[in-house]
């Protein structure tokens, strides 16, 4: 096997063009079968089997920095420079990351978890280096999935034009993000595969001279292309076609299943069966819920930064497609979309993973709560999210949206409590809302209810005690609910749900303060800021002296591994929570 004799790009390049083709069949072949076993990313990175050999066979990394946008690209990058035999670990706990990381490896020049960075961290890497006289080295940013329609891209494009800064942009155009590919800008590609020397016009009146399109598949162009990119200096772009998935006829025929496709036959490509679960995914209550609100409320719409699918769209786009609206990877400007949208009287159910509602930060202050508009942010995939790591764990969610006036915070317990505050906030909210929900699956069977109205900003108490009250966050009501009956003494703990982390149900907190002499507090994000720092706020306020314990997310970044393991090393596991208990009882008051 000549893959496994690379330790290092330089020996790529002693290698003859057969013998190259020969570990793209090879790379391939580790990525499907380590992600058929341990899951992931599987579409982009046979994507750029080619391309990533012919980048490390031409140019010298690392000294030449190679930045992959969006880093779910970068598994052949991997494996070829050193981690051949760690990527067997792939996102396990302890194993490499599924993203570039720095840390990780002195080719991995800049983390990549999120989209669109790539060109601006190459263009700052470029002129640190201009400022130091290491004009020769080059800067290659390697931007695809859709990322160059992300803002940032295109910022960084505006300023890459008015400099010499050496940085090579090339552009994965393989015409899918996670979801197909929208925008002008898709549109504008198509044509330039079509007609090349008519449509080159966008990128040189930049300043940044156009290349291609080449067909990334065919490694004797790309090393071509690449040799004589090499030779050159000063910004440039190459555009380069790719398939994702290319290599797996599946992947190929289903780019959005396979572009993370869970554990799958690595001979046949099938995707193998799962139990099947008698439950629903909050992603699908979600979905299904607000296309039944839709069908009664046309003022409803829908808006997702380029993930109709993982939000649970889907459902929605097909029935209601004109009040569906995929904006691409751009949470900025789905904020403020949602908040043009709600001064005309619409309904904008604006849906962003937590992690990704972070680059929207100051759109969410500034276009929605300082005017008062009723936009409802659905926070998916609020909490840890497990293999994806800490580019994904939407952990930060309740502390940086705590502190921002005229904003309502949810966290439904479970899936009719989310069903819901779907269906109340669509009668006649007056200021804008953030429902926060978790990945996967909840656990009822029969979550399709009749809808009732929420009082919003009431928690409730789940069981009656008497020595210690447990306030739990959203949807660990389950599982603290599990941990007291572990308890050998389940009658002495009581059990709340917050509700509302703003605003706090105060009579709920008063009633808990002053009939418990112990508190214990559970939240799935970070402690620093969060829920348990609101509750102590309250307490102090009111010259409260009972001791309260909180159990989150500590001030670090948490790695990826699996859900089991990641929720027992943050106290937030049925045993873990269940020590907790036990600790605070024994603890004379």
């Amino acid at each position: 096997m000549l893959l496994s004799n690379i330790k290092r790009p330089k020996d790529l390049k002693e290698l003859s063009l057969n013998s190259l083709k020969k570990v793209a069949d090879e790379l391939r072949q580790t990525i499907i079968e380590v992600v058929s076993k341990h899951e992931g990313h599987l579409g982009a990175s046979l994507g750029v089997v080619e391309l990533t050999l012919a980048l490390h066979h031409v140019f010298d990394t690392p000294e030449d920095l190679l930045i992959w946008d969006v880093g779910h690209q970068a598994y052949g990058h991997k494996i070829l420079t050193g981690r051949f035999s760690a990527f067997q670990t792939l996102r396990q706990t302890d194993g490499i990351s599924g993203f570039p990381k720095r840390e990780e490896s002195p080719y991995d020049a800049f983390g990549t978890g999120h989209a669109s960075t790539s060109i601006s961290a190459a263009l700052g890497m470029a002129l640190a280096h201009r400022l130091e006289g290491k004009k020769h080295l080059h800067h290659i940013a390697v931007i695809g999935d859709a990322s160059i329609a992300g803002g940032m891209a295109l910022e960084a494009l505006n300023h890459l034009g008015t400099t010499a800064a050496n940085v090579l942009v090339v552009l994965n155009d393989n015409a899918i993000g996670i979801d197909p590919s929208v925008g002008a800008l898709k549109n504008y590609f198509e044509k330039v595969k079509k007609q090349p020397k008519a449509a080159k016009n966008i990128f040189e009146t930049l300043n940044i001279p156009y290349y291609g399109p080449v067909d990334g598949h065919d490694l004797q162009a790309m090393i071509k292309a690449l040799e004589i990119q090499k030779d050159k200096e000063g910004p440039r772009l190459l555009h380069v076609i790719t398939k994702k998935g290319k290599g797996l006829s599946q992947a190929e025929a289903d780019q959005i299943r396979y572009h993370a496709p869970g554990k799958f036959d690595r001979l046949t490509g099938k995707l193998l069966k799962t139990h099947k679960k008698d439950k629903t995914k909050f992603q699908d209550v979600f979905g299904k819920t607000l296309v039944t609100l839709a069908a009664s409320n046309p003022k409803i719409v829908a808006i997702t930064p380029a993930m109709p699918t993982g939000s649970g769209l889907t459902p929605m786009m097909e029935r209601f497609p004109d009040r569906c609206f995929d904006v691409g990877i751009a949470e900025q400007h789905a904020v403020t979309l949602a908040a043009g949208m709600a001064t005309q009287g619409f309904i904008p159910y604006c849906t962003i993973y937590s992690t990704f509602l972070q680059r929207a930060y100051d759109q969410v202050i500034h276009d929605v709560a300082l005017q008062k508009l009723p936009v409802i942010f659905c926070v998916d995939r609020a909490g840890l999210v497990g293999h994806d790591g800490p580019t994904h764990h939407g952990v930060f969610d309740m502390a940086f949206l705590r502190c921002i006036p005229n904003l309502t915070i949810a966290a439904p317990k479970d899936e009719v409590a989310l069903r819901n505050l779907l269906y109340t906030a669509q009668l006649g909210l007056k200021q804008p809302l953030a429902i926060r929900y978790p990945r996967g699956y909840g656990q009822l069977t029969q979550w399709e209810q009749t809808f009732e109205k929420i009082d919003f900003g009431k928690g409730s108490c789940l069981k009656k005690g008497g020595e210690l009250a447990v306030i739990s966050v959203g949807t660990l009501a389950t599982t603290v609910a599990l941990a007291i009956k572990n308890m050998g003494d389940p009658d002495s703990v009581a059990h709340y749900d917050l509700g509302f982390v703003k605003p706090l149900d105060q009579l709920l907190l008063h009633e808990i303060f002053n009939k418990y002499p112990k508190i214990m507090l559970v939240e799935e994000g970070v402690i620093m800021g969060g829920s348990g720092s609101a509750v102590l706020e309250f307490a102090a306020q009111n010259n409260y002296t009972s001791p309260v314990k909180i159990c989150g997310i500590e001030d670090d970044f948490i790695n990826h591994g699996a859900m089991a393991e990641l929720y027992d090393k943050n106290n937030l596991s049925v045993q873990k929570i269940t020590e907790n208990i036990q600790q605070l009882i024994k603890i004379k008051a």
